[in-house]
């Protein structure tokens, strides 16, 4: 599926692929399940499984390097510059702290920011997770539907795939401008 990476065969490469920490390995993963003979629903679950192994290995190391930083005034301003530089990019989802709000942030960015927003929301661990899991595979279920009927309309994975990559890439950066030049126009109408 992938050129010279090796992937395990069935299941396993699918879950491999998924914990691929871009949104390439959502196409590719859905693709080489497909051509492996694993339904959707089973894809479904493997993203979930997916989602949680990085749960896990994600907040431990949030919590490592946040107590690391702390104790470094260097590390502790550029915390505070990541900070504010994530509630930048969260305030285009509101400001409500909300469960609604903190779900699109994870389907809208990534699971990891939609944790770092969860926890600055005082959710912990598991509600934390639960609301950017929820997001996340929201995000999933979208990419997933959408590569496996481009790729039976074109009849081409790799073009498919592609595809997909470029306009999980473009759709936003579209939005973010059209939501700039909205703000702009309403700033310039008071």
């Amino acid at each position: 599926m992938i050129p010279n990476i090796p992937t395990p065969p069935g299941a396993w490469g699918v879950l491999w692929l998924f914990l691929i920490p871009f949104g390439g390995g959502i196409p590719g993963g859905v693709l080489f399940g497909r051509a492996h003979g694993i339904g959707w629903p089973a894809m479904e679950a493997l993203y979930l499984i997916s989602d949680v192994i990085l749960a896990c290995v994600f907040e431990p190391a949030m919590k490592l390097f946040l107590r690391w930083a702390r104790k470094r005034p260097h590390m502790a301003r550029a915390t505070e510059t990541m900070r504010a530089a994530v509630l930048k990019t969260t305030e285009l989802y509101g400001t409500t702290g909300g469960p609604f709000t903190l779900i699109m942030i994870a389907f809208g960015i990534d699971p990891m920011t939609g944790r770092a927003a969860t926890a600055a929301a005082g959710h912990g661990f598991v509600s934390g997770w639960a609301l950017s899991i929820t997001g996340d595979m929201i995000y999933f279920t979208l990419i997933m539907a959408s590569t496996l009927w481009l790729s039976s309309v074109l009849g081409d994975g790799k073009v498919a795939t592609i595809t997909i990559l470029v306009l999980m890439i473009v759709i936003p950066m579209m939005i973010k401008s059209w939501r700039e030049k909205k703000a702009r126009r309403e700033r310039a109408a008071k």
